[in-house]
């Protein structure tokens, strides 16, 4: 049975008006039996129906066993022991902001530290927890296409969205778990349009405390937009009563009870002060080095070199195919701007809006609020990834979304889909040839897969015991998560730029007082840092005190790989290679 708007449409068309008593039937016969391939016209949202159930139960399945297969690998990404080796911190008992430097809030830190305590602490189990994250992604992004998209297009969307964001950055970093929050906390928007009440708004603004705890540039651009969105239909659709009383208090406690909770604990921890400075950090150190021309593809010379100018012509092609996502993806978000637009213009001028103009506008107004935080923090492709579970609503709105779409839009929708398809797949297909596994490294922290063989692990930690302090320097925290060795100062890592001359001066205080036996050096670190951080000051490159420090009291011993340098301290004898190992 079709859905009521189109049985009414067809019989307005010849002529003849429905009676009452048929279109109660037909209204009946829709919620029972909605459409295959047909977006939800009547008030109930797809979750009343078990056949919409069933298959976001599946999408979360299939996700998590698909995402799975990246468990246990590792590139060693120099960004992903941040979190990692923060975590271990807290366990060891340690205090963020007081005891060790971030300039996060401390979400993320105690979310992994929380699941290392019940789960065991290992990098299996952060791989896990990561893999459940992107699971959850996807049926949340085909329950909100759905309310608008027939179910092709919601499940193709979601499909694609689900091989393409998680898997291409899969790594435990603050940007997962922020957007995991800012996922649920717009789901709980929705369904406050649909069924007003205490507990949805509670749960809205809860996830939206979430968020901003676990990334405070993405909580912003998530409040503003959820908060925009929200006065635009409370105050242009009143019958909605989105500003009850009872909703504002629940949505009021929601939003503070972790930030109260947050600061209590920092607050008997005597770090404050500490949190609230480091809270602040950001805005006046972390943009200036980390800005980025908008949809940055982060391609170094070299690669782009070998790949598009020394490869054969069927190479590049196919190279042209896999990487053309990043030139587009940056600017789907960019299309929820004109849409809200349109959409209060058209209800300002009590022009025709459809059933779900509430829906669009505040979806819409989330997207453009997510949206200014990237471009605000750092708008390179890999930003817009992260956001992939929201932003890609505005592809699925562009295949199949209803009442929105101009006349042109639906004759292009197939070729649209295909080439968007194409050019995700193979992202996608690039994404599991990098994660393959064909070595097996045994780390202290459990074995992992890689893609090529990794010395340093090894030669580590058969020269440096379990909780030793050694220094790695400038830019790879990871190292120490993963050999369960520690930084001899508050930092985990160092950016020239971002970080402070002040702070390197701290850093060169506590080392110099209390020098390690081994520093993991990497001597050529400003040639990768005009490449991923292209907007460095010069000046901060100038003169490295710490790093002149450490080729003064250091002696290179073994160069471990292309960019790490095993170093002893110069009172020492450098170890003896173990037969078997080259030098």
């Amino acid at each position: 049975m079709r859905p009521i708007a189109d049985d009414e449409r067809v019989a307005q068309n010849r002529l003849i008006r429905p009676t009452q008593t048929e279109s109660e039937t037909l209204q009946h016969a829709s919620t029972d039996f909605p459409g295959p391939s047909l977006p939800f016209t009547g008030a109930d949202p797809p979750e009343y129906f078990r056949s919409e159930r069933f298959i976001a139960l599946s999408i979360f399945v299939l996700s998590l066993l698909y995402l799975c297969v990246l468990r246990r690998h590792s590139g060693v990404d120099p960004d992903e022991g941040i979190i990692l080796q923060g975590a271990q911190r807290i366990l060891d008992g340690q205090v963020l902001y007081r005891d060790f430097f971030s300039f996060y809030t401390p979400g993320s830190y105690y979310f992994f530290a929380l699941i290392f305590r019940v789960f065991g602490d290992s990098y299996a189990v952060a791989q896990t927890a990561l893999a459940t994250f992107g699971a959850v992604f996807s049926p949340i992004t085909y329950l909100l296409a759905r309310r608008v998209c027939g179910r092709q297009a919601s499940l193709l969307v979601t499909g694609v969205m689900t091989v393409t964001a998680m898997p291409w950055r899969f790594l435990v970093i603050h940007n997962w778990d922020s957007t995991l929050w800012a996922c649920l906390a717009l789901y709980c928007a929705v369904r406050l349009l649909e069924s007003p009440g205490t507990a949805w708004s509670f749960a809205a603004a809860t996830f939206t405390a979430l968020t901003v705890l676990s990334e405070q540039s993405k909580g912003a651009g998530l409040l503003l937009g959820l908060g925009a969105g929200s006065l635009v239909i409370g105050f242009t659709s009143k019958p909605l009563k989105l500003f009850t009383r009872s909703q504002l208090i629940a949505f009021a406690i929601g939003l503070c009870w972790p930030f109260v909770t947050t600061f209590i604990y920092f607050a008997s921890h005597h770090a404050l002060t500490a949190m609230l400075a480091s809270w602040l950090w950001p805005l006046q150190h972390y943009s200036g080095a980390n800005r980025v021309p908008y949809g940055y593809d982060n391609f170094t010379g070299n690669l782009r070199d070998r790949i598009f100018a020394t490869a054969s012509l069927g190479v590049r092609l196919f190279a042209m195919l896999v990487f053309s996502a990043r030139t587009w993806v940056p600017f789907v978000p960019i299309l929820a701007l004109p849409l809200l637009a349109r959409l209060i213009f058209r209800r300002w001028r009590r022009l025709s809006t459809g059933p779900k103009w509430a829906y669009y506008v505040l979806v819409s107004a989330t997207i453009s609020g997510l949206l200014a935080s990237v471009v605000i923090a750092r708008a390179d492709y890999l930003h817009f990834v992260y956001l992939h579970p929201i932003f890609f609503l505005v592809l699925a709105w562009l295949l199949d979304g209803r009442d929105i779409r101009h006349p042109l839009f639906i004759r292009i929708a197939p070729v649209v889909g295909f080439c968007m398809s194409m050019s995700l797949l193979a992202m996608a297909g690039q994404s599991l040839f990098a994660a393959r596994g064909d070595y097996r490294v045994n780390t202290r922290r459990g074995t992992i897969s890689m893609s090529s063989p990794d010395r340093v692990i090894s030669f580590v930690q058969s020269r440096v015991g379990p909780g030793e302090k050694m220094l790695i320097y400038p830019y790879n925290s990871t190292y120490y998560y993963l050999t369960q060795t520690y930084s001899p100062t508050r930092f985990d890592f160092y950016q020239p730029g971002m970080h402070t001359e002040e702070q390197l001066q701290e850093m060169l205080a506590e080392f110099s007082s209390h020098p390690t036996r081994v520093v993991l050096y990497e001597p050529n670190f400003t040639q990768h840092l005009r490449e991923a951080w292209p907007n460095t000051p010069p000046t901060s490159v100038a003169q490295d005190v710490l790093a002149e420090y450490i080729e003064r009291e250091y002696r290179p011993c073994a160069m471990l790989n292309s960019e790490i340098q095993f170093m002893m301290r110069k009172d020492l004898e450098c170890p003896k290679e173990k037969r078997g190992q080259s030098p």
